[in-house]
């Protein structure tokens, strides 16, 4: 049976993650690629993901500020049409890389240089086929209350003050701590249990 257009699965950017499926931290940025700032913060978070390999999982969530960034929106439509191919992150470098030049039929020429094969793919971008996927994580931004790029989340926790290397580092540490004391709190209940079950068998036999 042929495959009607609705029938195709798109993966979708909250689907996308670089790092340990099962990490203990979710790092979230909601940023765009024509921003300098996230850019710049592009860098610092493959140095997280370097510090702190195995313990975090790491997203980009779009964000297009297309009031001041003509280009972002087509940008991030380009990065999702690569992820279909598992070459998400291949073009997420290559647009951060080339921030400054991000026409249509320039996406086009980085999608061959991320390693993309699709020959619709300019053809994809001009009919917006990947739009609705951006428009969820700009609805998911707002309602998060996003209004400043870059913007981050651990854990679902919104991160305060600017994005430095220093901050985002102590912020991950303060929430690797969390995690380890509430996974070290049902330990604790269950050492407790059997001295409950030995009392209520007491109280039975009473």
């Amino acid at each position: 049976m042929a495959f009607k257009k609705d029938d195709v699965v798109i993966i979708e950017p909250r689907e996308i993650f670089v790092g340990k499926k099962d990490a203990p931290i979710t790092l979230v940025e909601f940023g765009e690629y024509e921003n300098e700032e996230c850019a710049k913060v592009n860098e610092i978070v493959k140095q997280l993901l370097e510090e702190f390999d195995g313990k975090i999982k790491f997203q980009f969530r779009h964000f297009p500020l297309t009031l001041i960034h003509q280009r972002s929106l087509k940008a991030s439509e380009s990065a999702i049409a690569a992820a279909q191919e598992g070459k998400f992150w291949e073009m997420h470098n290559v647009l951060f890389n080339n921030r400054r030049n991000l026409g249509t039929t320039s996406l086009k020429l980085y999608s061959k240089e991320a390693g993309v094969k699709n020959k619709k793919f300019l053809d994809d971008l001009v009919n917006g086929v990947y739009g609705w996927q951006v428009q969820d994580d700009l609805k998911e931004g707002h309602t998060r209350g996003v209004k400043e790029l870059p913007a981050f989340f651990i854990n679902d926790a919104p991160v305060s003050g600017k994005p430095t290397y220093a901050n985002l580092s102590t912020a991950i540490k303060n929430a690797l701590k969390k995690t380890k004391s509430k996974s070290a709190a049902p330990k604790k209940a269950q050492a407790k249990s059997p001295a409950t079950k030995s009392t209520a068998r007491q109280k039975q036999r009473a």
